[in-house]
């Protein structure tokens, strides 16, 4: 028989055995109705970005950024009010994304996280109106080079770059998938559509642009060597298991499943491909989170890019990454605890010891925050380590209550302004108490709660964690805890003692005086972080209701 004729029966019999139709993806819409609707609101942001007037954007895409979260945020509650983050909470979409409790918490912190970060993403009152027009922090226009024609010319015809308000929504829909993504190529996926939206953010400052961009290339750079290290992770964890679903890598790990695949017969159950793989989607991970290691871009980022951005960067990437992260742990690798808790040990001690021991020496406001948001993540790292349920919800909570902190500490960073933007030099800052006392005491209320004052959201937050970690075996972990707390704690009030206790310069920076978005934004700062650390005990409830992941 020729070739040909070979091929073509070949062609045949695998025609007549082939299933008469594809089965079509079954998706439950109304489950991922958060993530659908703020994805849709940014596509819309585009189409308006492309046809609206250049006058109109502005206002139009803040009206759809705020109703579209706050549209998400209601679904959330919904979803949560129905039973999906108790009884009912299973794995939609084909099991590529997880619709339980911890999942729906986190995705409402975003959202309200998102909400707030846009007010301040929206304020145009600080600098002073460059040409008879409002301007806000971001750069007239992006793709002009610093300081040429272009960027003069852009600056006189008052133009605004208002693709940040779509951008902020898809980084958004992004950090929603990604704490709920229940397999590894929807967390990768997701990982990309939140990152890739926030480089473009980190560059597009309005005043410091050389700066900005290169905090841009830095974290893009650095991002691009994560994502690469998770996508290899993902690679080989398939190999090892032959399935990139949670759940299907679980049930080969504690050794449930023996129905081989012949293809992959070879590697399954290779526990170096395990080890390397889980390792490197770790990695992936630990950069997001901003954990030691991998903490190189923080304050280098956080300083670049414009302040709003930073808040929101700071707050929300937290949320979604350590949301990820303990759906990893807990979900897909708890038959490895031995092996990855001494790991994650050793990197939540350097993370809290680095973080606060480095930050003594900053003098830069931004960089100073950038470092105690890397010993938070050493604090939060410590309640993933207690591996019991007590952990999850700990964990939870601390990131609800520092989320809001970091916002309102980074809305106040913005106010503070001399003559070329913002004055984020500590020394600048000196005297501050007496010249405005009402953005000095709200500062201050702020660094007591990342110091961990009782009575502030953070004391509530870190003795969640700590006692969940202590009451997980993770003893010695919760001493090196309190002793950088208590190093922390050191250059926090050294920041109130300069702002209330010294001298203010004549040529200080002043306190611009903010629209109500940023007032709003500080506000509500304040307001979570009180609340949270007078009465915690409702939200803890709530986050120990939302504490138990579907398998």
């Amino acid at each position: 028989m020729s070739h040909a004729a070979s091929v073509h029966s070949l062609w045949t019999l695998a025609a007549a055995e082939a299933p008469k139709k594809i089965p079509g993806p079954h998706i439950e819409y109304a489950q991922l109705s958060p993530t659908l609707i703020v994805l849709g609101a940014a596509v819309l942001g585009i189409l308006a970005e492309a046809f609206l007037p250049r006058r109109a954007r502005y206002h139009a895409q803040l009206l759809l950024t705020v109703v579209g979260l706050a549209a998400a945020f209601s679904a959330v509650v919904a979803l949560a009010a129905s039973g999906y983050a108790s009884d009912k909470a299973h794995i939609a979409a084909m099991g590529a994304v997880a619709v339980d409790g911890p999942a729906l918490f986190l995705q409402g912190t975003v959202l309200l996280v998102g909400v707030v970060a846009v007010f301040t993403f929206a304020e145009r009152r600080l600098d002073p109106a460059a040409h008879g027009r409002p301007v806000d922090s971001f750069a007239a226009q992006a793709a002009a080079v610093p300081g040429g024609e272009a960027e003069r010319k852009a600056v006189r015809a008052g133009l605004a770059t208002t693709e940040v308000f779509p951008l902020t929504l898809f980084a958004i829909g992004g950090m929603l998938v990604f704490p709920a993504a229940n397999d590894l190529l929807t967390l990768f996926v997701a990982l990309e559509v939140f990152s890739l939206p926030l480089y473009v953010l980190c560059a597009l400052a309005r005043r410091q642009r050389l700066l900005s961009q290169e905090s841009a290339v830095k974290y893009f750079l650095l991002g691009a060597f994560s994502s690469a290290f998770l996508l290899f992770g993902v690679a080989l964890l398939y190999g090892y298991a032959g399935t990139v679903t949670y759940s299907g890598i679980a049930d080969v790990v504690s050794g449930a499943t023996r129905t081989l695949d012949p293809a992959l017969a070879g590697t399954m159950g290779n526990d170096a491909l395990l080890l390397i793989g889980g390792a490197l989607v770790l990695m992936g991970l630990l950069f997001k989170v901003g954990a030691v290691p991998f903490h190189m871009w923080t304050p280098d980022v956080y300083q670049g890019a414009p302040t709003p951005v930073t808040g929101f960067m700071a707050a929300a990437t937290k949320v979604a990454a350590f949301g990820a992260l303990l759906r990893l742990l807990y979900v897909v690798l708890p038959g490895l605890r031995w092996d990855w808790r001494p790991v994650m040990w050793g990197v939540a001690i350097v993370t809290m010891l680095v973080g606060a021991i480095v930050a003594v020496t900053q003098t830069d406001v931004k960089r100073l925050l950038a470092y105690s948001s890397i010993a938070h993540a050493g604090f939060i790292l410590a309640g993933v380590i207690a591996t019991t349920p007590d952990g999850i919800s700990s964990v939870l909570f601390y990131l609800a209550a520092y989320s809001f902190v970091t916002l309102g500490a980074f809305a106040v960073v913005t106010l503070v302004r001399d003559a070329g933007g913002e004055a984020t030099h500590l020394a600048k800052w000196a005297g501050l108490g007496r010249r405005s006392p009402l953005v000095a005491a709200v500062f201050a209320v702020f660094l007591l709660a990342f110091a961990g004052i009782p009575l502030t959201s953070g004391f509530a937050g870190k003795f969640a964690v700590f006692k969940a970690a202590a009451q997980g075996g993770a003893a010695p972990l919760v001493i090196v805890g309190v002793l950088s707390s208590a190093i922390a704690a050191f250059f926090y009030i050294r920041v109130i003692v300069l702002m209330f206790f010294s001298e203010p310069k004549a040529d200080g920076p002043t306190v611009a005086v903010p629209s109500p978005l940023t007032s709003t934004a500080i506000a509500v700062g304040v307001a979570v972080t009180v609340v949270l650390g007078v009465a915690p005990q409702y939200f803890l409830e709530l986050a120990g209701q939302a504490g138990t992941f579907v398998r």
